[in-house]
């Protein structure tokens, strides 16, 4: 496989990941991003821990969808994450993902 077939390979994956979500984004409520993952969820809890004067982010999901091009099954019954970086959490607002009517050509 060359250079080019990888990278053409990759953004037909790429692509495909994009039209899923846009296909699940609205059977979900919040966005959570870390450093490594982008999930979509209805339900989490995170927590705050300090040890030692160390802080890290406990952030558990259930019924997530996860932006990873490489998993081939993107929807998770339970997800934990542990990370000592930042945590985004987004509620999403519905109509923020209806597309104009005009744009649907209607």
């Amino acid at each position: 496989m060359s250079a080019e077939d990888l990278e053409k390979y990759e953004t037909e994956m790429e692509l495909k990941l994009y039209r899923e979500y846009r296909d699940v984004v609205g059977l979900f409520k919040y966005v959570i991003e870390t450093e490594r993952r982008f999930y979509l969820t209805n339900d989490y809890e995170m927590q705050v821990h300090s040890v030692q004067g160390e802080v890290f982010f406990e952030v558990s999901m259930a019924d997530a969808w996860v932006w990873d091009m490489y998993r081939p099954a993107r929807f998770v019954k339970q997800v934990r994450v542990l990370t000592f970086k930042d945590v985004n959490i987004e509620e999403l607002n519905k109509a923020d993902l209806e597309l104009p009517s005009n744009e649907l050509g209607g």
